[in-house]
């Protein structure tokens, strides 16, 4: 499926019946070769537009998986980044796959219009824990997280947001992308919504569930939750990205400030 070096449909149907993390252990070694990858335009565009917020010296990348957010930090923080997932065969990847070169902190900052890659040094560490029970100190000043919030129900955001402004240290930002909803009949809103109904259909019907949904995070819900846990938030638009037909854009950065 996908490409030649990607999952083939017997083991993406295998993994579709496990558990969430025995399936993840499964997809890890093949992961980066599927489009469920997050695309590197959307980090390079999260980068351009974090960087401007900071000086960040320490990170964290909620749900890592095979460490793309991970990435992002090593562009963005200084001394120390930090991946989390409680997938051990995608911690495994993530770990095992080279790392880039180092470039100079000063490259960093002054990172080009295009979205080169320049990485600071900060040095690198992988945690297996749960998202809703991290296991660190407020020593962050950066957390980030790509593409996992499908995997939490709605009545899980609160103890997920909870947890990421644990972590922070004051005035510390948890920002994530958050694109824009699909046009109400388009093809991409029936996939969703088949997707999701489906997925709700085999977790009736089949036990480990598995819990993925794209229709479940809506912007007023989450700005709510974030509210609720503490944080000052605000939107700004990923430029990048593109605008949909009315102007507005086609994504945007959630930006989440503990207060």
């Amino acid at each position: 499926m996908f490409t030649p070096q990607g999952p083939t449909l017997r083991e993406l149907a295998v993994q579709a019946f496990s558990s969430i993390e025995h399936g993840y252990d499964l997809l890890a070694p093949k992961f980066d070769h599927t489009p469920f990858r997050t695309p590197d335009h959307l980090l390079d565009a999260v980068v351009r537009t974090v960087r401007p917020l900071g000086p960040f010296a320490t990170g964290l990348d909620i749900c890592c998986g095979t460490g793309a957010g991970v990435g992002v930090l090593r562009r963005l923080c200084d001394e120390r980044v930090t991946g989390v997932d409680f997938s051990a065969g995608m911690l495994a990847t993530a770990a095992s796959t080279p790392a880039p070169a180092h470039a100079p902190v000063s490259a960093s900052r002054s990172a080009s219009a295009t979205g080169s890659p320049e990485f600071t040094s900060a040095a690198v560490d992988w945690v297996r824990a749960d998202a809703r029970a991290l296991p660190f100190a407020p020593v962050f000043d950066l957390a980030v997280s790509f593409g996992a919030f499908g995997h939490f129900l709605p009545a899980e955001r609160p103890v997920l947001f909870a947890q990421a402004h644990a972590v922070l240290r004051p005035g510390g930002l948890f920002v994530f992308p958050l694109p824009a909803p699909p046009r109400v009949g388009s093809p991409l809103y029936w996939a969703l919504w088949g997707f999701d109904s489906a997925m709700r259909l085999r977790n009736l019907l089949w036990h480990p569930r598995f819990v993925m949904y794209y229709r479940t995070f809506g912007l007023t819900e989450v700005l709510d939750d974030l509210a609720g846990a503490g944080f000052a938030t605000e939107l700004l638009p990923l430029t990048d990205l593109g605008q949909r037909p009315d102007g507005s854009p086609r994504c945007a950065l959630v930006v989440a400030r503990r207060r």
